[in-house]
């Protein structure tokens, strides 16, 4: 107990040290806090060293940080307003990611990966937000309902999220900055017993975070 408490002042120490660091210091600042703390019980419950834990977890807690600089700002208030009617939702993370959820009415139509034209202009928007924020990290999920085996709906999700990356990448955003995943019908936002429920779990979701240096 002693042992954890001590780990907690100096994780407590960590987060009191960001008041005189800039905001990216900061946020990073605040992550190593809450993963030292994190970290200390966790080692301290098990039998460790509740300082070894604390240090552990500062390491983590720093490298999972992502930032909300003037540049995600910006990028979030441009793709509001050129998604403005379009049913696409633009959200602020827990972690300070940008979210984009893109339903499939504007998006694919049913059993194919081909981008459709309203859907266009708003990746371009996108592209240009990206190319104006090239510290950011891309990441695309493509996600299918469940109707059909999950040996259609898997590969169709990733293809979905491969067509999305190709586009980007044709207008100028580097290939290597967007990473893709297709979780087929893994992870339903609605049910699928109603035509509505399955339409919202039709989507791609894609991400944007920008590291703290």
């Amino acid at each position: 107990m002693k042992r954890t408490l001590l780990a907690a002042l100096a994780a407590a120490t960590l987060l009191g040290a960001c008041a005189d660091m800039s905001e990216t210091q900061r946020r990073t600042g605040t992550g190593a806090g809450v993963g030292a703390l994190a970290g200390a019980v966790l080692s301290s419950a098990t039998g460790g060293s509740a300082g070894t834990g604390a240090v552990i977890g500062a390491g983590i807690g720093a490298l999972g940080t992502y930032i909300w600089s003037r540049h995600m700002d910006e990028q979030k208030k441009a793709m509001e307003q050129a998604t403005q009617g379009s049913g696409v939702t633009v959200t602020q993370t827990a972690d300070n990611q940008l979210q984009l959820n893109i339903p499939s009415d504007i998006s694919f139509d049913t059993g194919s990966a081909a981008i459709k034209a309203d859907l266009r202009p708003i990746l371009d928007q996108f592209a240009t937000s990206l190319r104006n924020n090239p510290r950011a990290e891309v990441r695309i999920v493509g996600h299918t309902d469940s109707s059909g085996s999950d040996a259609v709906n898997r590969p169709l999700s990733e293809d979905r999220a491969a067509s999305t990356r190709d586009y980007l990448a044709a207008r100028g955003v580097a290939f290597e900055r967007i990473q893709i995943e297709g979780r087929g019908a893994s992870q339903p936002v609605a049910s699928n017993d109603t035509a509505a429920g399955r339409a919202r779990n039709r989507r791609v979701e894609i991400f944007v975070g920008e590291r703290a240096s």
